[in-house]
């Protein structure tokens, strides 16, 4: 599996659309990477303006879209694209831009998750329900899906329509659970390999910061 840089916030605030702009070249002239290779940026993420994410939006057609997330069609380099992000937290709506390696096909849900990891202070402090939704975001389309969706009578009908997700039930094997009903051992142990470890990155946040 192909080691990717850890995710990382690179800009204090919500960068305005020309502190963006000078964010897609901050490697320009960076000694001693090659910036055409798109690995100096993939990883990097930093908070943006409603206008910005919406004028981007409309810039060109998206390479992806669905429910708060796009992908921008112009790579920045090798599989290297913007990918831009509307997640709410702690009710507010908010935006983001960060540049995803789609080499990984998982890497924009991942993103998506380590930023709300990030922006509410890492999982120890994400209330029950953030926590289900870094999981169900940051899990391949393999291993989740809607309840009643192939088999209508392998579910209740007040469950049918709710999240899905494959979980490691021990001695059982995997077993498929309704994400509501995940216990608090389960949720530990996915976000525990569904999101970034907080600690190990805050050092380059630091560094990183422009």
């Amino acid at each position: 599996m192909t080691d990717h840089p850890a995710f990382r916030k690179v800009h204090d605030g919500i960068a305005s659309r020309e502190q963006m702009f000078q964010l897609f070249d901050r490697h320009r002239d960076t000694p001693g990477i090659d910036p055409l290779s798109g690995t100096p940026y993939a990883g990097e993420w930093f908070e943006i303006t409603a206008s910005t994410y919406h004028f981007m939006l409309g810039l060109l057609p998206p390479l992806f879209m669905r429910t708060g997330m796009f992908g921008m069609s112009e790579y920045k380099a090798g599989y290297v694209t913007s990918v831009f992000f509307a997640i709410r937290i702690r009710t507010r709506e908010r935006w983001f831009h960060g540049f995803c390696d789609l080499s990984d096909k998982r890497s924009p849900d991942a993103m998506r998750a380590a930023i709300i990891a990030h922006e509410t202070g890492a999982a120890d402090s994400m209330t029950r329900e953030e926590k289900l939704e870094a999981i169900w975001n940051a899990t391949h389309p393999d291993f989740k899906g809607i309840a009643g969706n192939v088999d209508p009578d392998a579910w209740p009908a007040e469950h049918q329509g709710k999240r899905t997700i494959l979980v490691n039930a021990g001695a059982q094997g995997t077993v498929l659970k309704l994400l509501e009903n995940l216990s608090d051992k389960e949720i530990d142990e996915l976000l525990s390999v569904s999101l970034p470890l907080r600690n190990s990155r805050r050092g380059g946040d630091d560094a990183d910061r422009s």
